[in-house]
């Protein structure tokens, strides 16, 4: 298998052999197994933050300790698996954001991914006069280019400096989604829309910082022929996460892959999260006990959202998605992208990497 066909994707001095970002994926579905495995079949692989902590044995009493522990942890893990790229995706909203950056980069993780609200900040911690200097790289996750043009302004004003690459998310995504419920099916806001804004966008500062910026295409994207159909749009990379939920090295149960396996079309919703913004899941009977209004008995050791009002929320989203890991899905549900339903067996990294690798090559092969 000549992996060498595809374009390599990079990201500053960084090389993936093949342009494809493991999405991540919390609570716990992907860690240091799928995100190693992930590199090593040449992409790049994403340990996702937000509850890692939640299997120490300090964690209701230290939250903040076992947040950081437990991500140290899974990237020490996860880079003696591979020499292959690690990256972590943190999300803005977490009330422990800027713990988490600063440990991912005591730890030299190769690209940090920040998403679920704009990174407009960095944590004081960092060097925010040398970030071009830290072997770690950027790369905010937007929906749009007006998001994307406000999280650039801001950086180039605070720290002279751009981000490394990034991740433009459309409304397929699995999970929390950047966009308003009346916008998920408008095709305004479709994938292919959104993407040239945000290059439009980021072209003068590749310009103005002299340097190439990659966008990575994400949400919905399933096939080596979705690859490349967006790399012809003028994305360099593709972010894909549903598909690895059906593979066995990744972290959650096989309870929670089966969910994937199981699903039809219709079982794909979209739901009010307590977070306060819509996500796309797998219905099933938890999800509507909730949405009838009952509420679940929960108590809650921190707020590790920002933006969670513990006290009138229906149901804990940490403890649903934590459920959902280690497969209790009576108390919990499934986040997943809009193709999941396609999901019909479990597969190896390697195998998965190389079909759409085949897939890819087969539409190169058809142009010439």
């Amino acid at each position: 298998m000549n992996l060498e066909k595809m374009p390599t994707l990079r990201i500053g001095a960084l090389e993936a052999e093949i342009p494809i970002v493991q999405g991540g994926m919390g609570v716990g579905i992907s860690l240091s197994n799928l995100a190693s495995a992930v590199a090593n079949a040449g992409g790049i692989g994403v340990i996702a933050t937000p509850g890692i902590g939640q299997f120490e044995a300090d964690y209701d009493t230290n939250p903040r300790d076992a947040n950081k522990r437990a991500l140290a942890k899974e990237i020490r893990k996860a880079k003696a698996q591979t020499s292959g790229l690690i990256g972590v995706n943190v999300m803005v909203a977490l009330s422990n954001f800027d713990d988490l950056v600063q440990c991912s980069v005591d730890e030299g993780v190769n690209v940090l991914f920040l998403g679920a609200g704009l990174p407009l900040g960095l944590p004081e911690t960092l060097p925010l006069d040398r970030l071009g200097e830290l072997a770690t790289k950027f790369a905010p996750i937007v929906s749009s280019g007006r998001a994307a043009k406000l999280v650039f302004r801001a950086w180039r004003k605070r720290y002279n400096h751009v981000p490394d690459a990034v991740v433009v998310e459309g409304p397929l995504a699995g999970g929390h989604l950047g966009f308003k419920k009346e916008q998920i099916d408008n095709p305004d806001y479709a994938l292919e829309k959104i993407l040239p804004d945000v290059i439009a966008v980021v072209k003068p500062y590749e310009e103005q910082f002299n340097r190439s910026i990659p966008i990575i295409a994400a949400g919905g994207i399933y096939t080596g022929a979705d690859i490349h159909r967006f790399m012809e749009l003028g994305a360099q990379g593709v972010q894909m996460a549903t598909r690895f939920v059906a593979t066995h090295e990744c972290d959650g149960s096989m309870e929670f892959k089966e969910a994937y396996l199981n699903c039809k079309k219709e079982d794909i919703v979209i739901i009010d999260s307590p977070v306060g913004l819509p996500g796309r899941a797998i219905g099933n009977k938890f999800l509507e006990r909730v949405s009838s209004g009952v509420k679940e008995t929960f108590k809650c050791s921190w707020k590790c959202l920002r933006s969670c009002n513990f006290r009138n929320v229906p149901y804990c989203i940490a403890l649903a998605l934590t459920n959902a890991k280690i497969g209790n899905l009576e108390s919990g549900f499934a986040f997943a992208g809009a193709n999941a339903y396609r999901v019909d067996k479990i597969v190896s990294v390697k195998e998965l990497v190389e079909t759409l690798v085949g897939e890819y090559m087969a539409v190169v092969m058809q142009r010439s």
